[in-house]
């Protein structure tokens, strides 16, 4: 149960994150003056008759959220009753809140710098989902392979830097600040496959699939962030230049979250993975028994030449090794075999 709503809260905010983007790429940040009431209306309560243009998009987003809101308390709600993950449902709640809150003072005060934060941590609110969806799912359970922890730290490292490059995404869009995201991109594009080549052979029920859908996400970002750059900074003409011009940057900033909650599902399933306990030796038992004055070891792993030497050291033949009653004719001066091993004469 705890799966499925917590997937339902997270395609609910990959929604309300495209919505975000279409209030930001149409200039209806500001469609609405106020806050948390929409044209004096209380916000449920609003006619949908006037939702039309930027309010259209500008209120639509401002319902999104209030159902994300409301999934999210459900889902935190569950898992504490479930007894698992009580932490991070609480940091989810916290972090909605601080979300809603950010995007009323956006309306109010008018701040650039607020939208830069809201957009941010909208996406580190994604990211949680996702890893909340991953510990809460059948197959995030079932053991993995092992990988080396030098492999967990560039996980961490490829999505700090996915993040970051966020950022200079948000720095881009309300500060123009392209250089940082260019420069963010060249290490995302760098960083990233070398972590997920040796993911994508551990076999891993998680890390293998996510690997080779993360490089395919990395591809198509890479021609929206080129059609987003031609359609915004370039003299060129593209193709339904009105429309390119809001659903590129638009598309672009959805799969960014796609990368984002694929490289943190990546990093949490590494870094949480049971792998299979190994076998123990029975080196401790062929101790036991080199000290003891006879040797023994595991008949399947002996071979005959090995059984004959053992027996020649011992000057007692035995077939069997690991037969009690071979072990107690031999200390007693009595060399007995099996049954199965004596001739018809003996």
């Amino acid at each position: 149960m705890a799966y499925r709503l917590a997937l339902a809260t997270l395609a609910a905010t990959g929604v309300l994150i495209l919505l975000g983007g279409l209030v930001t790429n149409t200039g209806a940040a500001l469609a609405v003056p106020d806050w948390p009431s929409t044209f004096g209306y209380n916000m449920v309560l609003f006619p949908w008759s006037r939702m039309v243009g930027g309010i259209f998009y500008e209120h639509s987003h401002r319902l999104m959220g209030a159902l994300v809101g409301l999934l999210t308390l459900a889902l935190t709600a569950l898992l504490w009753r479930e007894g698992r993950l009580r932490r991070l449902g609480l940091v989810a709640v916290a972090v909605v809140l601080a979300q809603g809150v950010l995007g009323g003072l956006r309306v109010v005060l008018l701040e650039n710098t607020l939208a830069i934060v809201h957009g941010s941590l909208a996406q580190a609110f994604f990211a949680l989902l996702a890893a909340i969806a991953l510990l809460t799912a059948p197959r995030g359970r079932v053991a993995g392979a092992r990988v080396e922890p030098a492999l967990k730290g560039l996980t961490v490292l490829a999505a700090a830097l996915v993040y970051a490059q966020i950022v200079f995404g948000a720095l881009l869009t309300h500060a123009g600040r392209i250089d940082l995201h260019l420069a963010g991109a060249v290490l995302v594009f760098a960083i990233v496959p070398i972590v997920t080549a040796p993911l994508r052979r551990t076999g891993d029920a998680v890390a293998a699939p996510v690997s080779r859908l993360l490089l395919v996400l990395l591809g198509a970002q890479l021609l929206l962030g080129v059609g987003s750059f031609l359609a915004r900074f370039s003299p060129f003409w593209i193709p339904g230049e009105q429309l390119a011009g809001v659903a590129l940057p638009v598309a672009h900033r959805l799969v960014g979250s796609l990368i984002l909650a694929a490289i943190v599902i990546l990093s949490v399933r590494v870094h949480t993975v049971n792998a299979e306990p190994e076998r123990v030796d029975q080196a401790p038992r062929s101790h036991a028994a080199s000290v003891s004055g006879h040797p023994r070891s595991d008949a399947a792993s002996r071979t005959p030449l090995q059984q004959t030497h053992a027996a020649s050291v011992s000057g007692h033949p035995r077939s069997e090794p690991a037969d009690e009653r071979s072990h107690a004719a031999s200390v007693s001066g009595h060399p007995r075999s099996e049954p199965a091993s004596r001739t018809p004469l003996q």
